[in-house]
């Protein structure tokens, strides 16, 4: 089928959750309500729920690099989001995806998923070394939380007073081009940290709600990088795109549509 003919999507790389409150299945939702068609390629199966994770059977990467390649033969696939990778064989699979794909680095969403609230391992530590020295380099985008961000940044501390430090060795370790933005759900306030490529900070204000969702804050972060990639495929700038993922996730926990107008 030549490229022309291909229809345009953007896909995310994460774990299946039977709940749907985080992994593929709310990234698709997120897609849908930015009026952008998604495609999807599982890294796991999960048993999991608004609980927390009991259980994950990452699935083979032979069958992950299957699912991608014809992904990448069948749809035109403009941007990426990257989440649950579990195992070191899955974020190296990815990688080779990415290197040999033609996907502006700048629409591709890294969501560095290393742990669950409930305290499950979601990439084993060998993973974590290849997202840090193989994986960081081939995206424009990635979206710790505080915790994730002193893992990547191999500091102790998270305290918001250390965000722009922990931001600014996470974006020494990729390639030039990387922008970073640590989620503040952790923090009071929730603010956002935007680090920016050219080297521009901006902390993003956000006002703590009273979930109502009946996901609660489960998946949170799955919702904000989702939306992120949508508005950087629909055309925003950087700090617009970071402001709507946010707003992005403030109508989850309000259990409004994740979309927004343009």
């Amino acid at each position: 089928m030549p490229e022309s003919a291909l229809t345009p999507a953007v896909l995310t790389i994460a774990g299946y959750d039977p709940s749907s409150g985080a992994g593929v299945t709310a990234d698709l939702e997120v897609f849908r309500n930015h009026g952008v068609l998604g495609v999807s390629a599982v890294t796991a199966l999960t048993i999991q729920a608004r609980s927390g994770v009991r259980r994950v059977e990452p699935v083979h990467p032979a069958l992950l690099l299957e699912t991608l390649e014809l992904l990448s033969n069948q749809v035109e696939i403009t941007g990426v989001k990257i989440g649950m990778l579990a195992r070191v064989e899955l974020a190296a699979t990815v990688t080779k995806f990415l290197s040999s794909s033609r996907i502006p680095r700048e629409r591709v969403v890294l969501d560095p998923v290393i742990r669950s609230t409930s305290g499950a391992e979601l990439l084993d530590p060998e993973g974590v070394r290849l997202l840090c020295d193989e994986l960081l380099p081939r995206v424009g985008w990635v979206t710790p939380n505080v915790d994730e961000a002193a893992v990547l940044a191999e500091k102790e501390t998270s305290d918001r007073e250390n965000v722009p430090e922990l931001a600014r060795r996470i974006a020494k370790m990729g390639a030039p081009g990387l922008n970073v933005v640590v989620t503040g759900g952790h923090l009071d306030p929730p603010d956002d940290f935007l680090l920016e490529a050219g080297g521009v900070e901006t902390w993003l204000p956000g006002t703590r709600v009273e979930a109502t969702s009946p996901h609660g804050t489960h998946g949170t972060g799955c919702v904000f990088s989702s939306a992120l990639l949508c508005r950087l495929v629909l055309g925003d700038a950087p700090v617009d795109a970071v402001r709507g993922a946010k707003e992005a996730v403030v109508r989850r926990l309000l259990d409004r549509p994740t979309g927004g107008s343009r």
